[in-house]
């Protein structure tokens, strides 16, 4: 992936022939569960315009269908991957494209809503005729169409839906992201191995699947392994007011607190921790990603001693991953994510499949990905037997003010 900047920049809207629409034409264009609120929401990009000089015709190019949440409560997720699946597809078109062929990326808007996606899904099977799909983005409209995909046995891999049962018995689909329970079970052995704690409390978000998969694993895991589960604490989805919860952990004093939530979230319960006076540990997952987007500079020292695992790291020096940041930057005058980076990755393992197997043919393609060795910007991955990736994860911290690589952890 030697890319260059200039002729990326120039080429990404153009030579991709990507679009991507919350419309129902034909030609429109991933933590984990839904976080609550959306205030920061990016819009999507407006549709490129088309590069004249690129096939356009049917059979002159390879379709790779998309979904993400373009518009609704999690559009900033699926604005990020959108985002970066189409530089991904300007850096393959680029580099001469898939069997000979231009990667032609179509991409619905489905709203955050898994009867939507379902609609979206059946529209670029059946009228766009897509070889193959990444997406969804978050995790209830991924196991929708994960299921439509297994019944038409579509090669798939969404970058970032993270929900255990959405590769289970579904040998054609494939993700880039952790799953939920194994961010748990890495984030319980962090603590009790590089901690060193005996005690934690737990505080979730009740009605989110992400949230709940994530805390019952670190509870599972701790309890096998001698970490005492001293509270485990329970909130609402979308409510503003932790001190309850909080106040019942900080009576119990444990060692680390595991907060299993979106950085929304994370950055209400740090403040109104630090009011407290709780002084435990402070540990999450991936979904913490933007939290110090969301805090106010004021209270950034909420988030001292905090640890939480991700996918990458910016702080990374791999030349790869500091170009695609400084690309996505000055193409969408955005910061990337971690959405993003894993939406670049999805594409690209995608693609190389589709090289490997020398042909569209599905058999072909999903054999190809369980074949994956890809060295990307999250590192070298490879699939386990539930279409998972392997691979070590990241710990970050934040220190003043900024996010903060500490190691690579596997367990």
């Amino acid at each position: 992936m030697k890319r260059m900047l200039a002729t990326l920049l120039a080429a990404a809207m153009l030579v991709s022939m990507s679009a991507c629409s919350s419309s129902s034409s034909t030609e429109s264009s991933a933590p984990g569960g839904e976080p609550a609120s959306s205030e920061d929401a990016a819009a999507p990009e407006e549709p490129p315009e088309e590069d004249d000089a690129a096939p356009a015709a049917d059979g002159e190019t390879i379709k790779i269908g998309g979904l993400a949440p373009l518009t609704g409560d999690v559009s900033q997720y699926g604005t990020a991957v959108d985002n970066a699946v189409k530089l991904a597809v300007a850096d393959i078109n680029a580099a001469g494209g898939v069997l000979g062929k231009q990667v032609e990326y179509i991409c619905y808007d489905e709203k955050g809503d898994a009867n939507e996606a379902v609609n979206a899904y059946n529209k670029l099977v059946n009228d766009d005729g897509v070889v193959a799909l990444v997406g969804d983005v978050t995790s209830k409209p991924t196991e929708a169409v994960a299921q439509r995909a297994l019944d038409d046995n579509l090669p798939m891999i969404t970058a970032s839906g993270t929900a255990e049962g959405i590769t289970q018995g579904r040998p054609n689909v494939f993700r880039a992201c952790f799953i939920d329970p194994f961010q748990g079970q890495l984030m319980a052995s962090y603590a009790i191995n590089k901690l060193g704690a005996k005690t934690a409390a737990i505080l979730f978000d009740n009605g989110d699947p992400y949230s709940t998969g994530i805390a019952d694993a670190f509870e599972a895991y701790a309890k096998e392994n001698g970490l005492e589960i001293v509270a485990k604490e329970g909130y609402q989805t979308g409510t503003p007011d932790f001190n309850s919860q909080l106040t019942t952990i900080k009576e119990k004093n444990p060692d680390v607190l595991m907060i299993p939530v979106y950085y929304q979230d994370v950055a209400l319960i740090a403040v109104q921790a630090k009011n407290l006076g709780l002084t435990s540990k402070m540990l999450g997952a991936d979904g913490w990603d933007g939290v110090l987007e969301k805090i106010d500079a004021s209270n950034v020292d909420a988030l001292k001693d905090v640890y939480f695992c991700s996918q990458y790291s910016a702080e990374s020096t791999d030349e790869n991953l500091q170009s695609f940041l400084a690309t996505y930057k000055e193409t969408y005058g955005l910061e990337a994510n971690m959405f993003a980076v894993l939406g670049y990755d999805a594409m690209q393992i995608m693609a190389a499949a589709i090289n490997k197997a020398g042909s569209t043919d599905p058999d072909a393609i999903i054999a190809a990905l369980g074949e994956t060795n890809y060295a990307g910007l999250t590192g070298t991955t490879t699939f386990d037997e539930s279409n998972n990736p392997v691979r070590e994860a990241i710990i970050t911290t934040v220190a003043d003010g900024a996010y903060k690589f500490v190691e690579n952890y596997k367990m």
